[in-house]
Formats: structure tokens, sequence, C-alpha cells
């Protein structure tokens, strides 16, 4: 077992700060108390729905105090078995488990006076539970493998989920005094459909970001895009803009290139419950690092280096590479382009996915 086989990769660098963008009462009114909330070492707990961008409001709230500079450490919590989530946030000892052949700090350690980001809280087990809140409550780290504290800790922790945790308690499945210890700060972030008038805000700015001028969208397509329910939220959003800009046709993007699921009659429902085509499911590895990459690091750094590290696994590989070859429709040159790789390291990629089986067919996408 390695220590890190799921490990989650950190978000992005703490002195490039991605902003919140949205000008509607909802996300200003939430910008505003965010501010307020800043300056304070107080314990914040974010909720909403997944993919709202919990992980870019903590960010905020690190960016925004007195810890920015200091490091901004995210840890995804949910998919990740007990031993390796343990290890991941207190460290371990070298021989402490199978694979252990070095020692380790944790990310409370690396977090040290800085902000620890951890989503999808609700899905740790009861006894991780119980170690976060002794070392919330005692400020000392305790190492996988040892049998006392090895170091005290500094760190303003963020937690966030989309989970009703209240609910969780009454079926004991959260701890009451967990939540009340994370509960300081209630921050909730409103789903997309609840600020419409910022949907093409969000649409251009992601596709600045992936394509800079040289394309855009047409008036009637971005309403199209207003108009929809998004069910998936801002995460929704980002990858079909990506997709959109991977295969747009010209210099602009129009109501003709959008899918009839767009453009057909919207889905406008007040509740996601009464949407049964989105099925909720749990955020991978490969889509951590998919994301990753999508937001402007390379596939050497974000994907080559865990991996010839043995913090992610080749299944992890062979994720991303899918996700790649399905935006591209199967087409390895631009998914260099989508995995910020030069082009004169094309072979080197290829290579690289050949050598380690993780070269899917690309006629498999077409």
């Amino acid at each position: 077992m390695h220590a890190s086989e799921s490990r989650p990769i950190p978000s992005a660098d703490p002195g490039r700060p991605r902003a919140i963008v949205g000008t509607s009462e909802a996300i200003t009114d939430m910008i505003e108390e965010l501010d307020r909330i800043s300056h304070t070492d107080a314990k914040v707990l974010i909720t909403g729905e997944s993919g709202v961008g919990k992980e870019l409001v903590a960010s905020h709230i690190h960016s925004a105090s007195g810890r920015v500079g200091r490091p901004f450490v995210a840890v995804n919590c949910a998919g990740m078995p007990e031993t390796l989530l343990e290890s991941e946030l207190f460290g371990h000892v070298k021989g402490s488990f199978t694979g252990a052949d070095r020692d380790r700090a944790g990310k409370f350690e690396a977090a040290h006076t800085g902000t620890l980001f951890l989503d999808e809280i609700g899905d740790m087990t009861l006894r991780m539970q119980g170690l976060l809140l002794r070392v919330l409550e005692t400020g000392e780290v305790q190492k996988v493998g040892m049998d006392r504290p090895t170091s005290r800790i500094q760190t303003r922790v963020v937690a966030a989920t989309h989970r009703n945790l209240p609910d969780l308690i009454q079926q004991k499945l959260f701890r009451e005094d967990l939540y009340y210890r994370l509960n300081v700060i209630h921050i909730h972030v409103p789903p997309l459909r609840d600020r419409r008038s910022d949907i093409p805000l969000l649409a251009e700015h992601f596709l600045r970001r992936v394509a800079g001028d040289s394309i855009q969208f047409s008036p009637e397509a971005l309403e199209a895009l207003e108009a929809w329910s998004w069910p998936g939220n801002v995460r929704q959003l980002d990858n079909f803009v990506q997709r959109l800009a991977v295969l747009a046709r010209g210099r602009s993007i129009t109501v003709e290139d959008l899918p009839l699921e767009i453009v057909g009659p919207p889905r406008v429902v007040p509740q996601p419950v009464t949407q049964p085509e989105w099925k909720e499911r749990r955020r991978t590895v490969g889509d951590v690092l998919f994301e990753r990459l999508t937001s402007g690091a390379s596939f050497w750094e974000a994907v080559h280096q865990p991996y010839v590290a043995r913090d992610i696994r080749k299944a992890d590989v062979r994720a991303v590479v899918h996700k790649g070859l399905e935006l591209t429709r199967g087409n390895y040159r631009v998914v260099t382009r989508v995995f910020n790789i030069p082009p004169d390291q094309y072979k080197r990629f290829l290579n690289f996915l050949r050598k380690h089986d993780c070269l899917l067919p690309y006629r498999d996408f077409r």
C-alpha cells in the first residue's frame, strides 16, 4: 500500500488565487461575508451542492486573510480509504505499514501557519472524525506508527461538504461535537440556478481561460446557456465550455454549436431532487487531476511527477487520459494542448503513456 495512492492534489498556487466570478446579489453578498470573516482564525464550514466552487471559496478566505503567502493545502476526503486518509492528514513513519519506505509529513504539518481545506468532510468515517477532533482540540498531530504526538501545528481549518450534516448526526454517521467544532462560521454557496445572471460572465471567463480572445460566444448562445438549469453547477459549466472551445469550428460559438439538451426546452426546476437525469457522483482522483490540468497546470507537473513518486496509480493516469480523449474526440494532438504540453514534447507524452500501458485507443472516442 502506498501512503498516498488516492491522494488528491492541492489546489492552485495561493500566490495566484482565482477570483470568484459573479455580480449577482447572491454572490456579492457571499463575497462580502467572506471578506468580513477572512481576517479571523475561526474555523469555517462551507456547504453547497457539488460543483458550486467550495474550494474556490476556501481559497478566497485564505487569500484575504493574514495567512496569505503561507501554505494553502486541500484534501478531498471522499472516496479515500480510512488508512490512506489518516496517513494523508497526519503523516506516517517509516515501516508503519507495507509500502511506508520513508517518513512522511501529513497535510496538517504541510499547512502549518497556513490553511488546510478539508473537502467532503461528511464522507469521513467515525473513527477518522474522532482523530480529527483530537487534533482540532489539542493542536497536536500524531503520525501513523507513533505512540505519541510528534508536532504542534497552527493551522486554520476550513471544511466543506455537499451533504446535510445535521441529518448525518441524527443517523449517527457524523459526530455532533465535531460538527460544532467545525461550524464556527457557516458559509453556504448558492447553486448556479440561483444566480443565473452570472452564467454569461462565467462562460466567457472560462472561454478566455482556454482560448484567449480567439473565440467568442454569440449573444444568442449566451442566452441559451443562461436559460439552462446546470444541475452540475459551475464545474459542469466549466467542463462544458472547455469542450466547446476545443471543438469550435470558427471564431464564434453560436446556438448551432450547442447540444440539444441546452437549446431545447430549458429544464428550469426549483430543486435538484426533481432532476432524475442528474446523478450525484463522487469525485475521483482523476477528476481532481483533470481539473488541475484544465486550470493551467502542466501534465508533467500534475500527473507525471506524482505518478513517478508513486503518489497516484496507473488507473488515475488512465482516467485523466480518458477524460482528455473524451473532450477531444480521440485527438491526442489536441489532448496535449488541453494538458498544457509543449508541441515538441508530443512524442515524449505518447512514449510515457505507451510505456506505462496508459495509451488508450483513440478510435474508441470517435
